[in-house]
């Protein structure tokens, strides 16, 4: 898959896909299916498939103060779209040109001349333009008026609840990471540079890779069971915490603390993705150290009996 920066000057060759429209942080069920709808064309009309989102996602513009709220880092995003088979995934920079443009300027300017695109797919709620004046009807009569293909997809879900960026947020704030990973068909993970932290965990006995949350939606802050990717593709389950381990004195940023189990190898400054698998109880803070070691040994035996069930 090609990662194109940008919609002005391009090549031909990086011209006249199929592409899905949209932000597309979690590429949720919802998602796939309006990036289906994209396939579909491609194959019908012999072109790539591509798929446009924006950096930074447009609510950093317009709401700089509300609380972080990604479901993806870019890199996540990329590696799920290219397990779709998407061959195209344009990154367009949401800045102040962008956001200034009118529903009709984004198609012309962007999506005519700058991708040549050749059919757009988009969701039922789609907006576009500045004021969000744009939706799937209007982007079909600029189809019609400017000699593109347009699809749009109708909810996903389950009963009357529709499968969205919105509904995986609040699973993962209430503590409900399953819910989340039936929306988005795959757990909820959150990756990161391993940093160092006060290394109290490995005086303990059990050491923990610490990762900041940056701007990821932030989840319950407690005890997960997890599992965890390494750069070499090993897979561990662990126990990890998220929060900022109020017993131990001293302010931190929330973040995520992972135990691996029967792990013991240098990984500071690697990159690690943690999938949240299961919430087993709220953070807390414990009379001392002693009462809390004992509690994390209880977590991590409730973590590999879910995780490890055969062992």
């Amino acid at each position: 898959m090609r990662i194109v920066h940008g919609w002005k000057g391009l090549d031909e060759a990086e011209k006249g896909a199929a592409i899905a429209l949209g932000n597309f942080d979690g590429v949720h069920r919802g998602h796939q299916r309006v990036i289906a709808q994209a396939a579909k064309a491609a194959m019908a009309q012999k072109t790539p498939l591509g798929v446009i989102s924006f950096d930074p996602h447009p609510r950093q513009i317009f709401q700089p103060g509300a609380p972080a709220f990604r479901i993806m880092n870019t890199d996540q995003q990329a590696r799920a779209l290219a397990a779709l088979g998407v061959d195209v995934f344009y990154v367009l920079p949401f800045d102040k040109e962008m956001a200034g443009l009118t529903d009709r300027e984004f198609v012309t300017e962007v999506l005519v001349a700058g991708l040549g695109v050749k059919h757009v797919a988009v969701g039922f709620d789609i907006s576009f333009g500045k004021g969000r004046t744009g939706s799937p009807e209007l982007m079909a009569e600029y189809g019609r008026e400017y000699g593109f293909t347009v699809s749009i997809a109708e909810a996903l879900g389950d009963g009357q609840a529709k499968f969205s960026s919105t509904g995986v947020r609040e699973a993962l704030r209430e503590g409900r990471p399953q819910d989340a990973a039936a929306i988005l068909g795959r757990p909820f993970a959150i990756e990161g540079v391993v940093e160092r932290g006060r290394q109290l965990g490995r005086t303990l006995g059990f050491p923990t890779a610490n990762v900041a949350l940056t701007d990821y939606v932030t989840p319950k802050f407690g005890v997960y069971a997890t599992r965890t990717r390494l750069p070499d593709g090993r897979e561990i389950a662990g126990v990890a915490n998220i929060g900022v381990n109020p017993t131990v004195p001293g302010e931190i940023a929330p973040r995520l603390e992972v135990w691996l189990f029967d792990f013991d190898e240098d990984i500071y400054d690697q990159v690690i993705e943690t999938d949240l698998v299961a919430f087993l109880r709220p953070e807390e803070k414990f009379a001392g150290l002693e009462p809390m070691v004992e509690q994390i040994r209880a977590d991590a035996a409730q973590a590999r009996a879910l995780l490890l069930p055969e062992l």
